[in-house]
């Protein structure tokens, strides 16, 4: 039964977002912005595991994500500049979000021991 929660919370907060897009782009960008997903995954995992140490370990790895997760920005920032399509920017940001999780994983195990 949580996992059906799960799903349907995190599936309707992700269909808004993308129906508010076409409609108010800026709005639907601030509200993908905030920690939504880590508001609803820290306390499900909480009501799940009933593990409060898991849950703020859980925590600071999404507060070490954060900074890393925005390398997949980047090529968004230069793609007109550099004349790139939608597509290209869109893998060459996937490809900076996986070297970012290298970063995000030497980063945890350094500073959570995890």
């Amino acid at each position: 039964m949580t996992f059906v929660l799960n799903v349907a919370v995190s599936a309707t907060v992700i269909a808004f977002a993308a129906w508010l897009a076409g409609r108010a782009p800026t709005l639907a960008g601030f509200i993908v912005a905030l920690p939504l997903s880590t508001m609803i995954v820290v306390p499900m995992s909480y009501l799940q595991h009933g593990d409060a140490a898991a849950s703020a370990t859980l925590a600071r790895s999404i507060f070490a994500a954060i900074p890393v997760s925005l390398c997949f920005f980047v090529p968004f920032l230069v793609s007109e500049r550099l004349g790139l399509g939608f597509w290209t920017t869109y893998a060459l940001g996937a490809a900076a979000l996986a070297g970012g999780f290298f970063a995000h994983r030497a980063l945890v195990q350094w500073w959570l021991g995890a």
